[in-house]
């Protein structure tokens, strides 16, 4: 879509706005994906940048968070992905291995932190979605999969939970 110079500056506005309003789903995206400051800073300009580019595409029927949540999980998802066959080549004592030599954290805040570290990209996108208090019929709107899936597997993933924490 091209716009006029006027509508150009408008949307861009619009566009600004709706970005610093829903700033918090940015934060905690590129906080659950990227284990250092760097990394989660280079995802947040990803985010931004295919948020602006698709931001022409962006249908008003839906709301403005469900449709940046599905666009940035993506983002974050393929991110995460070219991170990890990146980091895959990068020597013996990676992260993984320095945090071994971290302190054993046992507050729950820390455990759930460890566990939804070691969760796949769809049920990380899931916890992220179910803690932020989305209902079913959203997670199963943001991440193209059905309610009665949505449903099913963050009730596994309650389970699993339980059982690692007790």
């Amino acid at each position: 879509m091209n716009f006029a110079p006027g509508k150009r500056i408008m949307r861009r506005m619009e566009f600004d706005e709706l970005l610093v309003s829903h700033k918090r789903i940015l934060y905690k995206i590129c906080n659950l994906y990227c284990r250092n400051e760097a990394d989660r800073e280079d995802l947040a300009q990803e985010i931004i940048v295919q948020l602006w580019q698709a931001y022409p595409r962006f249908d008003e029927r839906c709301r403005f968070s469900t449709w940046m949540y599905r666009v940035a999980l993506n983002v974050a998802i393929s991110f995460a992905r070219k991170e990890g066959r990146r980091s895959a080549h990068q020597g013996v004592f990676d992260e993984a291995v320095l945090d071994v030599a971290a302190p054993v954290a046992s507050d729950p805040m820390s455990l759930l932190h460890t566990f939804i570290g070691r969760l796949g990209d769809l049920d990380k996108a899931l916890i992220l979605l179910y803690l932020d208090g989305n209902s079913y019929a959203e997670m199963a709107e943001v991440l193209g999969i059905s309610e009665t899936n949505a449903s099913t597997r963050i009730s596994r993933l309650k389970s699993v939970m339980k059982k690692e924490m007790a």
